[in-house]
This record gives C-alpha cells, sequence and structure tokens, in this order.
C-alpha cells in the first residue's frame, strides 16, 4: 500500500458534484470563498470543478488551483470524461496549483454500455487506458472512476483497474453512482478489488457514493474497513438527487469511533491518533458557509451540524447531561467548532474591534469588503443591543457574499393588519441607474413585497421555496431568509440577514432574481457571439 495506507484520505467534491444540487449554482467568488475554507478545514484534496464544461467553470478551477493550490494546500482536482478535448482543459485549468491531480471517469456498467456509451467492453477497456496514459503525460496524480461500478461486472471491474493503474492511475475510485448499492455489498467489491486486481498495492483505493437510500455514509465506512483509503463527500451532504455521502459525517464518525476503526488501518486500538488530517473546529463554520451560499438549508435534525444537533428538549435527558454530558451526547459541540455563543460586541465598538474579531471567526477581508461588513454592523448594533458571533457571521456572509448587483433594492415599505389589505411599495434601481417604484396588495406582507418586486423586474419565476431562520433567541434576533425561484428548468437562490424579516425576504427575493436575470443576460450574449 502507500505511505498514506494508515490514515483515511477526504476529497470533497462539494464545488463539483455538490454543485449539481438543484438551485446550488455558485459563481467564481462564491467557489473561492468556499475553497480557501476548505483548505482552512484540512481537506486533502478538492475537486474544484469540471473545467471543459464552460469558460466559468474553467476559471473557477484555474483561479482556485492559482489561490489555494499552494505548496501546503490541498491537491487542486478537474473532473474530465475520458477524452482528450477534457482531459487537456482540466490540466490547463489545474496548471497553477502545486499538487494538482486530474481524475477522469468512463463507464463500465452494461447498462451504460448498451444505452449510454453504446460501446463494447473491449472498447472501453482500451479508451480507459489511453486516457489515462494521456492524462498522466500533464501530470503524476491521475484518478480514475468506472462510473456505475456498483452494477458493474465485478470481473470486467477487475480488468478495467488493473488496465487504468498499469497505465498510470495513481487512485481508482469505486462510484455508487445511482446509491443502490448496501454496506455489506460495498465492502464485499472493495475486498474483491483487493484481492483480484493483481497491481491494486500501486494505487489508493477511493470511493464515491450517493445518498438515494439514505446508505451513503454507512458504505463508505464499511469500504473503509475493507481497504478504501479515500472518501469523496461534500459539506452537509449536497449533491444531485438525495446528495452525496457527508462530509462531517464520515470525519465525526471515524473520530468518535477511532477506537473501533484504527485496527482496520494497522494501528493500535487505543491509539488517539487522528484518522483524518481534517481540523474538526472548522466543521460547523464550513457548513454555513456552504449553506449560506449555495441557498440549501441545513435540516434542524441533521447529524453532527443541524440546529438540533446538540439539544436536548427531554427532561430525563437534561437532567443526564447537565450532570455530566456523556450520559447523552458522544462527542461535545466544542469539537465541531459550534462553542457557547460569547457577546463581543455592542454599538460602541469599534472598527479595528470588528476586524479583530473576525478574524478570530476566520474571516479575511479586503479593506472594501470590511468597510462594507462595519457599515452594516453599525446600522445592526443601533437596533440590537448585543452583537453575537453568529450576527457577525450572518452580517458578514449576507454583505459581501450578494448576488450580482444588478437590480438594487432602494426602498420597501409595507402597510398591513388584522383588518386591512396587505400593501407593499417597493423601489427598485435597475442596471441601467434608473429607479423604478411600484406597489402591490397580497395575502400577507411578504407576498405582496414579491409581488411588488416582480413588477418592477418584470422576469417570470416561480417562487418554489421560502424559508425564515433566527441566527440567535430573543425579540431582536436576526432573521435570516433563504428563498428558491424556478425558471424554465433551473432553480436560482436567494439569501439575506436582517433585523427586520421584512427587508430581509425582500432583499433575498432580489438576490435570486438577480442570479436569474444575470442567467439571461449571459444566455443572451452567448446567442449573439454564436
Amino acid at each position: 500500500m502507500t505511505s498514506n495506507s494508515e490514515r483515511i484520505i477526504i476529497f470533497d467534491t462539494t464545488l463539483r458534484d455538490g454543485e449539481q444540487s438543484p438551485g446550488a449554482a455558485l459563481n467564481i467568488d462564491e467557489k473561492l470563498a468556499i475553497a480557501k475554507q476548505l483548505a482552512r478545514l484540512g481537506v486533502d484534496v478538492i475537486e474544484a470543478g469540471f473545467a471543459f464544461t464552460s469558460p466559468g467553470d474553467f476559471e473557477a478551477v484555474s483561479r482556485i488551483a492559482q489561490t489555494v493550490g499552494t505548496e501546503n494546500g490541498p491537491v487542486i482536482c478537474s473532473l474530465a470524461r475520458a477524452k482528450k478535448d477534457d482531459i487537456k482543459a482540466a490540466a490547463e485549468a489545474i496548471k497553477p496549483a502545486a499538487k494538482s491531480r486530474i481524475h477522469t471517469f468512463l463507464a463500465t456498467s452494461d447498462i451504460h454500455l448498451k444505452y449510454k456509451l453504446r460501446k463494447t467492453r473491449e472498447e472501453v477497456l482500451s479508451i480507459a487506458e489511453e486516457m489515462v496514459a494521456y492524462a498522466k503525460s500533464f501530470t503524476d496524480d491521475i484518478e480514475f472512476s468506472p462510473e456505475d461500478a456498483g452494477r458493474s461486472d465485478p470481473e470486467f471491474l477487475y480488468q478495467v483497474l488493473e488496465r487504468v493503474i498499469a497505465a498510470g492511475a495513481t487512485t481508482v475510485n469505486i462510484p455508487d453512482t445511482v446509491g443502490y448499492i448496501t454496506p455489506s455489498e460495498f465492502g464485499a467489491l472493495i475486498k474483491g478489488i483487493k484481492d483480484n486486481v493483481p497491481n491494486i498495492d500501486k494505487a489508493i483505493i477511493s470511493v464515491h457514493g450517493h445518498n438515494d437510500l439514505g446508505l451513503a455514509v454507512a458504505n463508505f465506512l464499511e469500504a473503509v474497513k475493507n481497504g478504501a483509503r479515500q472518501l469523496e463527500c461534500t459539506i452537509n451532504g449536497i449533491g444531485e438527487r438525495a446528495g452525496n455521502a457527508a462530509l462531517e459525517e464520515l470525519v465525526m464518525a471515524l473520530h468518535v469511533r477511532r477506537q473501533y476503526f484504527n485496527p482496520f488501518l494497522g494501528r493500535a486500538v487505543d491509539s488517539e491518533a487522528g484518522l483524518t488530517n481534517i481540523d474538526t473546529q472548522q466543521i460547523y463554520k464550513t457548513s454555513r458557509l456552504v449553506s449560506n451560499l449555495t441557498g440549501m438549508l441545513v435540516q434542524p435534525n441533521k447529524a453532527i451540524v443541524g440546529t438540533n444537533a446538540f439539544a436536548h428538549e427531554s427532561g430525563i435527558h437534561q437532567d443526564g447531561v447537565l450532570k455530566n454530558k456523556l450520559t447523552y451526547e458522544i462527542m461535545d459541540a466544542e469539537s465541531i467548532g459550534l462553542t457557547e455563543n460569547q457577546i463581543v460586541l455592542g454599538k460602541l465598538s469599534g472598527r479595528n474591534a470588528v476586524r479583530t474579531r473576525l478574524r478570530e471567526l476566520g474571516f479575511e477581508l479586503s479593506e472594501n469588503d470590511l468597510n462594507k461588513a462595519f457599515i452594516r454592523f453599525k446600522e445592526v448594533a443601533d437596533k440590537k443591543k448585543e452583537i453575537t458571533d453568529w450576527d457577525l457571521e450572518a452580517l458578514v456572509n449576507d454583505e459581501i457574499q450578494q448576488a450580482p448587483d444588478l437590480f438594487k433594492l432602494e426602498l420597501v415599505q409595507v402597510s398591513c393588519g388584522s383588518n386591512a389589505s396587505p400593501t407593499a411599495t417597493v423601489t427598485l434601481r435597475n442596471p441601467q441607474g434608473e429607479e423604478l417604484t411600484d406597489a402591490a396588495i397580497g395575502t400577507g406582507p411578504v407576498d405582496a413585497v414579491y409581488k411588488a418586486i416582480n413588477r418592477v423586474v418584470n422576469v417570470p419565476n416561480k417562487l418554489i421555496e421560502f424559508s425564515v431562520q433566527s441566527v440567535t433567541a430573543g425579540i431582536d434576533a436576526i432573521g435570516e431568509v433563504t428563498i428558491r425561484l424556478k425558471y424554465e428548468d433551473k432553480i436560482y437562490s436567494g439569501r439575506s440577514a436582517n433585523t427586520d424579516i421584512i427587508v430581509a425576504s425582500a432583499q433575498a427575493y432580489v438576490n435570486a432574481l438577480n442570479r436569474l436575470y444575470g442567467a439571461l443576460l449571459n444566455k443572451q450574449k452567448q446567442q449573439v457571439t454564436a
């Protein structure tokens, strides 16, 4: 095996597979912000995107490679089909990284060969071998995935893996592409590969899996027991359909139960050494960042990072936890970076105090972003006596991670009551700089606001999700609003935070509309250039 045989490599694909979640599309700056946080988290490999698919994806991968792919940073990887143009684009995009990887894939299941590829097994063997060798001409670190491995004939899978390893693949990834396999089956598949691929000792076995049956994390842990040493996962488990194996669940399972997993990695049972390189105290912050930027909320009862993960309602549980946390908690909230909220700032706090606290929370802001964040801080501090870390985080995310600034909300005013028709007046500044005002009546104040905004923007859309969450407790809590709009077959998300929930709702809607409108403008530009 390799020098990594005694620990688990964490391969994060939030920026590639995770972004395939409906409505989770990210712009380049947002991808870069997540990549920087993934580096702080300590992931070993960042799959930064699929460079060939679009100029935007190529630029995102390239900027991440240049900015985050430092000598002491993670490996920067780009996905590529087993085609020369894909592989060449991936190689070019990751070139700025100190450590780079090309991840190429080709389906191996009979159903994919027959209906998708329309190729024979012999043709697939030849293509896989040739394309891995071609990728090897650009970088030494090559990963190969036999797509739909979970439904492939094992004997044919063994042949493919042997050939690609001989051609230069250093990692072979076994994907459960459709989320169909069960833990015992996945474990047996990995064991079969170890036992039947003669040169498997020259490559790291990786696993990738979807959560269609809710088994992704369990499948991966069984794979670890049978020899898998790289886990491909996403923050909050986001991804297409039911999502991917969740990074935070895998990492904490290996952390909390390391005495159980130690022997499978050749360690002493009582070894306290970490099984991954992840800084677990960065988990909660990373989860929040990804949730905020993608607009995909974390369900309250989500393992590890849900708001209820460390909450106790039952009197018996509360009594036990007060006496000793171990009675009903298997890990500390502090271990994932979820500390007791410290009230540190108020309206008299200065710019330097805010900058210092933001740095402690992991935010490295430019002077321009700091200025914007400080203005928002002062506005909220005048309304809210005490500013907590969570409040500060919400304000910063809201201010510096906005959607394209095409339409700008200048004014929102509502009138409503038990015996009145909810009425809203809004003023927006359009991309040409003109101020436009309109009013509407709705079933409630937010509905009235959205109808008024629609009259101004005049972009057809369907609101499919509206969610409000309180950042902290109390009557003066900051409210976070997340919405998702649908236009044709695509979903666009928007988010905002404010002590006034109506203002937050309006801004979130404008943010989503700006993403939609920006996409329409880009489409028009592409049609003109074509």
